[in-house]
């Protein structure tokens, strides 16, 4: 790092001051101003922030660490813009209509108050365990990497990064809101892209171009069915990412989280009208389509190089690539001064929107759903205070659980997505049966959420306990809940829970209609069907049409 780069830096850190100034000035009397920006985001907002939340460590180092590793195995979660145009689509106008504030609380008016309780305390524990913890915890690799700084004043500077990083982000946050979470993103995010598509073009220029990574790493294979790095499809017997695992799986856990989980969904919850809302939507599925060539390609592209060259990636204790490196060492080998620093901000960018947009949502879960609930006449003002203090307690304790992620970094992305794949089926089953099929109870709805809930916790209990004793023999429970793989198993959960929610439903009393009207497909009055019809035209259309080929597109040339 040149002193150019730390102008570069220093500048940008200025600008972002200036927006939260600008945030913090404007008035924010009660919940909606703070935890949704007043409802009056537009589209621009809405969709930068959308991506800006969803870019983080995982894509900075897992992502790119996955693309050096094992190529485009894990491009089917990244290349998701047309489920994010499921949310605008279908999931908005439900939302917008019910006019809640979280998606426990959307859980509440199709079904019953167990169920927001379960869902905000699965969202809680998640957000603190998994995103909180691993975005700081991979933050503070990453500077470590970018800076080339082992110690600063005899402090690990992994833990000067990680904590600095934290307290910054949860400032901002705590006194902005969300509107600073919004705002910032719209700063953040062309920085962002900027600085990727930086690294992307000067990988390719250093690697030879686009034809020789393909060579590269079309010559490399991954498993023994044939299939290289470069192959999206891979045989139903590789053991990571079969490909009917991999198209079921990312779709159940895209449709969790793109549609129905509180980080994502407070976005467009935020928008001023339905428009502003799927337009926004519309706009961040455009943004989608890039991480696999933001993160992914220069993860190949690193490799590559190391292929050729020799000596680029740095590698393990047992000699292995360090394939999680490869994004900080494309910025720490190919960048030039004062271009280090813009990327280094871009980074900076991913990992405090994630941060930030984190603690927002948490914080709201907890104000809305468990302390609102218990005293409902809290004055708008004090509920703002309670959000602010449950973002700090949220901080200590993402703070707290660093130490036991920095125990795994080794297998931080596979725990990640082990997370995922349990958490994901219950809950998406319970949001997709409860807006398509009228028959759907409240009894139905709370039972498959508690079936997803006790299955996803066996299935990671098992994944402990055979992971760390030297229990041998087989047993169709081991099989099931640890030897299955993780893909497959979202897919038999998905199945199992839906089974649950028609089959408890058939048994129970069908609900009222007064009771889902608006909220289930084919119980929309006239006029809500009119104001959604009014909320669209043909551009949204045409732009829906244009992302949906690019995906085909993509999914033709990588097959």
């Amino acid at each position: 790092m040149l002193l150019l780069d730390w102008i570069v830096i220093f500048l940008f850190a200025l600008c972002l001051i200036g927006v939260i100034v600008w945030v913090v000035k404007q008035k924010q009397n009660n919940s909606a101003d703070y935890f949704l920006s007043g409802k009056d985001a537009t589209w621009l907002a809405i969709g930068a922030s959308i991506f800006a939340s969803n870019i983080g460590s995982e894509h900075l180092i897992g992502l790119a660490g996955a693309g050096a590793s094992s190529g485009m195995a894990m491009a089917h979660w990244e290349i998701q813009g047309w489920m994010i145009l499921i949310l605008g689509w279908v999931f908005v106008p439900f939302y917008s209509r019910s006019m809640v504030y979280t998606m426990p609380e959307f859980l509440e008016r199709r079904y019953n108050p167990q169920s927001r309780t379960i869902l905000s305390f699965i969202s809680l524990i998640s957000y603190v365990l998994t995103k909180v913890a691993v975005t700081v915890y991979a933050g503070g690799l990453v500077f470590q990497q970018v800076f080339g700084i082992r110690e600063l004043w005899g402090i690990d500077f992994f833990w000067i990064a990680a904590i600095g990083l934290v307290l910054i982000t949860a400032l901002y946050t705590v006194l902005g809101g969300m509107k600073s979470v919004l705002y910032t993103s719209v700063l953040q995010t062309p920085i962002l892209l900027l600085g990727s598509l930086i690294i992307l073009a000067l990988g390719l220029k250093e690697l030879g171009g686009w034809d020789e990574m393909m060579r590269i790493c079309g010559a490399v294979t991954v498993n023994d069915y044939g299939n290289t790095m470069t192959d999206l499809i891979r045989s139903n017997s590789d053991a990571a990412v079969p490909w009917i695992g991999a198209l079921t799986g990312s779709a159940i856990i895209g449709f969790w989280y793109w549609c129905t989980d509180q980080y994502i969904v407070q976005r467009v919850l935020s928008g001023k009208n339905e428009r502003e809302a799927r337009r926004g939507a519309i706009f961040g599925a455009y943004l989608k389509l890039l991480p696999v060539f933001l993160f992914m390609i220069p993860g190949m592209i690193a490799f590559a190089i190391h292929q050729k060259n020799g000596a680029f990636l740095p590698l393990l204790a047992d000699g292995t690539l360090n394939a999680d490196a490869a994004f900080p060492t494309l910025v720490a080998k190919l960048l030039p001064a004062g271009v280090k620093g813009l990327v280094v901000c871009g980074i900076l960018a991913a990992l405090m929107s994630s941060l930030a947009s984190l603690f927002n949502s948490s914080a709201m879960l907890f104000t809305i759903d468990f302390y609102k609930r218990f005293k409902p006449e809290t004055p708008e003002r004090k509920l703002v205070a309670i959000g602010q203090m449950a973002t700090v307690v949220i901080v200590v304790l993402g703070i707290l659980w660093i130490p036991v992620m920095r125990s795994v970094g080794n297998v931080l992305y596979t725990y990640l997505q082990d997370v995922q794949s349990v958490l994901a089926p219950g809950i998406a089953a319970a949001f997709l049966l409860g807006v398509t099929w009228k028959r759907a109870t409240s009894k139905g709805g709370l039972w498959g959420l508690i079936a997803g809930l006790i299955i996803g916790l066996t299935r990671l209990g098992a994944k402990v306990y055979y992971g760390t004793t030297a229990a041998t023999g087989d047993s169709m429970f081991k099989y099931l809940f640890h030897d299955l793989n993780w893909l497959f198993f979202c897919g038999w959960m998905f199945l199992f829970c839906a089974l649950v929610i028609i089959a408890v439903s058939l048994f129970t009393q069908a609900p009222r209609e007064q009771q889902i009207r608006g909220l289930v497909f084919g119980t929309a009055t006239p006029e809500q069907k009119a104001a959604t019809r009014e909320s669209w035209s043909a551009w949204d259309v045409i732009h829906t049409a244009v992302i949906i080929l690019i995906t085909v597109a993509f999914y033709v040339y990588f097959w």
